[in-house]
């Protein structure tokens, strides 16, 4: 792969020139009846730390230094957002080139990870060292209360308002975070679910605020990678509006992740932490 060289250029980069009034189609009717719809932008973002290629993903081409925060984080590529030294963002036709600057600590720990990596075939995951990355050691976080059932009463609409993207488009993912008040503080939407969340991290580092007296929100199925981004980031509870996997459970659990399911009719089920410690911490 050829590598891509960043320039400088402004945080907020389109590759892509989209069509104000959106694009046409043909409906399956008798009468062919057409139209034009908005549709969500998505981009190759190819990222790449002190000039050596980590990734290449496709995203959307919004809040991206963002995004680059939170995925070097929730990735355990650095351990604090204050590794990164610098962002070059530079499109490339129908991609970006994201040239990342970070401290020599966290560019020692990348190189070992891939020195780790080399030579792994077949599979997706294969050998000890991928599936290390895969089921990391995580952090113990400290236990923290539950948010006030107040604070999730009609908190699907609450996101559904807040998805300026999806309202438009569709085809997107959200995370968003909720103060201690009760407010929809941030809201950060991708094509990806991974990608959502790592932005509303970067978001939330960035902008240094504290996360542990509200929840962060999550519309995308909630599997294992998003528990992992959640407890590198220190979020104390991930409220998620589709079903968790049994693995996320057990490792919400066994990390002190306060994980909760906002089903469509149901009243919030909260699966860490166990039911016994829930009913034991109620007055």
């Amino acid at each position: 792969m050829p590598c891509l060289i960043a320039r400088p250029a402004p945080a907020a980069v389109r590759v892509a020139v989209v069509p104000a009034d959106g694009y046409a189609y043909a409906e399956l009717t008798p009468d062919s009846d057409t139209g034009r719809a908005p549709l969500a932008d998505e981009v190759a973002l190819a990222i790449a730390y002190n000039g050596l290629n980590q990734a290449v993903m496709m995203v959307s081409p919004n809040d991206l230094e963002d995004f680059i925060h939170g995925f070097s984080l929730g990735a355990g590529l650095i351990e604090s957002i204050d590794d990164i030294y610098d962002i070059h963002l530079t499109p490339h036709g129908d991609a970006i080139a994201a040239d990342v600057q970070v401290s020599n600590r966290a560019f020692w720990t990348l190189k070992q990870q891939r020195r780790q990596l080399a030579g792994n075939t077949g599979c997706g995951l294969c050998g000890v060292e991928a599936l290390d990355q895969a089921l990391p050691a995580l952090p113990l976080l400290p236990a923290t209360p539950l948010p006030p059932t107040a604070h999730l009463a009609g908190l699907r609409e609450r996101v559904t308002a807040a998805q300026d993207i999806a309202r438009r488009s569709g085809a997107v993912h959200a995370a968003l975070f909720v103060d201690g008040h009760g407010d929809v503080r941030l809201c950060r939407e991708d094509i990806g679910r991974h990608n959502a969340l790592d932005k509303l991290v970067g978001a939330l580092k960035r902008q240094h605020l504290d996360a542990h007296g509200g929840f962060a929100v999550v519309t995308s199925r909630c599997s294992l990678e998003l528990i992992h981004k959640a407890v590198r980031a220190g979020l104390p509870t991930l409220v998620s509006l589709s079903a968790p996997t049994a693995l996320t459970v057990q490792w919400a659990r066994e990390h002190n992740l306060n994980l909760i399911h906002l089903p469509h009719r149901s009243a919030p089920r909260v699966y860490s932490p166990a039911p016994h410690a829930v009913r034991e911490s109620r007055p």
